[in-house]
């Protein structure tokens, strides 16, 4: 056995060697150029440890981290017709839909789920930016639809994280419709006395701005989000004139009394937990489970236990 080139060679090949890192393990920051490494970055739900800036999340991700043990069972939604009319750019709109399929893991741009929060039934609607924009077509509006119906149903709190560019252009005035369908959805929660949250995250513009995103009881929205119907480059071509700083930003609309809270993503779930205790005229959530107390024994049982002479 020549062990030269049995053992040593092969040592010292892979000292030197180049070895592939995988190009997954590290994001870069948007903001402030930090690299993070992955698992830091999804522990801190997709927010930069170095400035805190709010990155794109899956709803899967978010409904991880929302509810209580990551656990939740998903609303079923009706699917609409495809392609009702019969739409085609540069892609079929079939074609569209399948890559954006493809690319997610996801059927369509939004995702209902049920489950508990601190203890605290509720239904959740969560649009996926990362799909065709969170385009509201007629499946978000069916979803936000069977969301409400649900969530009466149980008698249950709703809470939407609306993400969105708006309408979806290959449906048409179909997807415009879905603004008036989901103002009814709103209303039979209202009528139900059910509270309706809205998270704003970033971006929610157009339509979805226009309809159901403020329609909520409570508004919150996620740091440096833009929230709009027109975007602040079509408004400064219309105008002529430059906008102030942070314009349409979260924190400008909750200084101009267009939102209630705007709130970190880190510490969103305990916000909305004692919101919708609170709403539900429900006591303050238990943080933390105590042993149950010893019964004290009667005396019988006192004498029975007693140490005999």
């Amino acid at each position: 056995m020549n062990w030269i080139s049995n053992y040593v060679r092969p040592r010292i090949n892979s000292i030197f060697s180049r070895r592939e890192t995988p190009d997954n393990l590290w994001t870069k920051c948007d903001e402030c150029g930090t690299m993070l490494f992955h698992r830091e970055l999804s522990d801190n739900l997709n927010v930069c440890t170095n400035c805190n800036h709010h990155m794109a999340i899956t709803p899967r991700d978010r409904f991880g981290a929302l509810f209580d043990g990551g656990i939740f069972s998903e609303v079923a939604v009706p699917t609409p017709i495809a392609d009702p009319l019969q739409f085609r750019d540069q892609k079929k709109y079939p074609d569209r839909m399948r890559t954006a399929q493809k690319s997610t893991g996801e059927s369509e741009a939004m995702l209902v789920a049920a489950g508990e929060i601190g203890r605290t039934p509720i239904i959740a609607a969560a649009q996926d930016f990362s799909f065709m924009g969170g385009s509201m077509g007629m499946y978000v509006g069916n979803a936000i639809i069977a969301a409400a119906q649900e969530a009466v149903k149980l008698r249950r709190p709703l809470i939407l994280f609306s993400a969105a560019g708006g309408a979806r252009m290959q449906e048409g005035i179909l997807s415009l419709m879905q603004m008036p369908r989901s103002t009814v959805a709103v209303q039979m929660l209202k009528e139900a006395g059910l509270p309706y949250i809205v998270v704003l995250t970033h971006p929610t513009t157009g339509g979805v701005t226009a309809s159901y995103a403020m329609l909520g009881d409570v508004h919150i929205a996620e740091p440096n989000a833009l929230i709009c119907f027109a975007g602040p480059r079509v408004i400064e071509q219309t105008i002529r004139e430059k906008l102030p700083e942070g314009f349409q930003r979260a924190e400008y609309l909750l200084d101009h009394g267009m939102l209630d809270r705007v709130t970190k993503r880190t510490e969103m779930r305990a916000e909305l937990i004692t919101i919708t205790r609170m709403l539900m005229k429900q006591p303050p959530a238990v943080m933390g489970d105590l042993p149950a107390p010893v019964p004290p024994a009667s005396p019988a049982e006192a004498d029975d236990t007693a140490p005999k002479k």
